[in-house]
């Protein structure tokens, strides 16, 4: 976007074109099989080129916010289907984010955007171009970005302990190193007949895969081979499961989902001040609370029917009793009284039977 603007100078007016730019965050997708020893890993890369290089750099993480929500929202629906046999797993298992080598440690833009995504992927830092800083400079820079992470609670990846030893010396090994310092190159140079991936400098080559020079090797070692499983253990039973949790909080009785941010609950889905769990478990004792009230009311309509139907029998008893015909006694001739609801006619010569009691 391009705006002309007036400026003032000696008491004159000077045309000054200024140029603002808009940044809009990009997403790049690719995907890369590896192939060794017969087994085939298909791997995808995300990257999101041109973060952080804006003037304005408010919000520049919501981008890949809604990707990784996106991937998410892909696998829950896939296992709300009925048929689940085929489930592609696209979910983001892993966040390398990349540390300027500035020396000074870290940039607000790097603590509000691990900040932001630390609940939701597995972050890993790692200082870019490690060959720019002296073996002390890294160092102390590495010493520096781990303090300040854990000042301001950043939550990276917690690599996880085992009863292995030589598994624990590993994982101490990998710890002690972070964040990884990592040299990128694209070219094969030769260095002592041997050819290798790195960077040539007039005092010498930096190499990619020598330990000694980055940490490289311990990145992809950790990656592919020895933590990758736990990455995933990890996106599917806590990051994974905190956002279908949220989304299901967000989804109304009806089954009509009023939250249109992807998975992010606005100040409409929930009640303020309260977490979507502690609302849900709210909503359930209002539940068995209502529950309750209606099987009393349904109770004490039961008696009050049972009642009226008691009371109808009695009426109809009593009713039958007042309209039985009335009993008479007759005297026969051989002085035996007898019960008939009517007076038998009376032989000839023998007395007027006497009717009624």
């Amino acid at each position: 976007m391009k705006e002309q603007v007036k400026g003032s100078s000696y008491g004159m007016e000077i045309p000054v074109k200024v140029e603002v730019y808009e940044f809009y965050g990009k997403v790049e997708q690719s995907k890369v099989l590896i192939k060794e020893g017969g087994v085939q890993l298909l791997l995808t890369i995300v990257d999101t080129p041109g973060f952080g290089d804006a003037v304005d750099n408010s919000n520049c993480w919501q981008p890949v916010i809604d990707y990784i929500d996106s991937k998410f929202e892909d696998y829950l629906n896939a296992e709300s289907r009925v048929n689940r046999r085929q489930m592609p797993d696209n979910r983001v298992q892993c966040c390398l984010y990349f540390i300027a080598p500035s020396g000074h440690g870290l940039k607000p833009l790097d603590i509000e955007f691990m900040k932001r995504l630390h609940e939701k992927v597995n972050i890993i830092p790692l200082i870019a171009k490690a060959d720019t800083l002296t073996p002390e400079e890294c160092q102390q820079f590495k010493k520096q970005i781990m303090k300040e992470i854990q000042e301001h609670k950043i939550k990276i990846y917690e690599f996880p302990e085992t009863d292995d030893e030589e598994e624990n010396k590993l994982v101490k090994k990998i710890k002690d190193r972070l964040p990884l310092a990592v040299v990128g190159s694209n070219t094969i140079i030769e260095v002592n007949g041997k050819r290798v991936r790195g960077r040539q400098y007039p005092w010498g080559v930096a190499e990619v895969e020598n330990g000694e020079h980055c940490d490289f090797t311990i990145l992809r070692n950790m990656l592919i081979r020895t933590h990758m499983q736990d990455l995933k253990d990890v996106t599917n039973n806590v990051h994974y499961e905190n956002y279908r949790s949220r989304k299901l909080a967000a989804v109304t009785y009806n089954g009509v989902d009023n939250n249109k941010n992807k998975g992010q609950l606005t100040k409409y889905d929930t009640v303020e001040g309260m977490s979507p769990l502690a609302q849900m478990e709210e909503e359930r004792r209002e539940h068995v609370a209502k529950m309750k009230k209606m099987e009393m009311e349904m109770e004490q309509v039961f008696e009050m029917k049972v009642k009226e139907k008691v009371q109808k029998l009695k009426d109809s008893e009593a009713e039958a009793v007042f309209s039985l015909p009335t009993p008479v006694l007759s005297l026969r001739s051989d002085r035996s009284p007898s019960l008939s609801s009517q007076p038998p006619p009376a032989p000839a010569g023998e007395q007027t039977s006497l009717s009624g009691w």
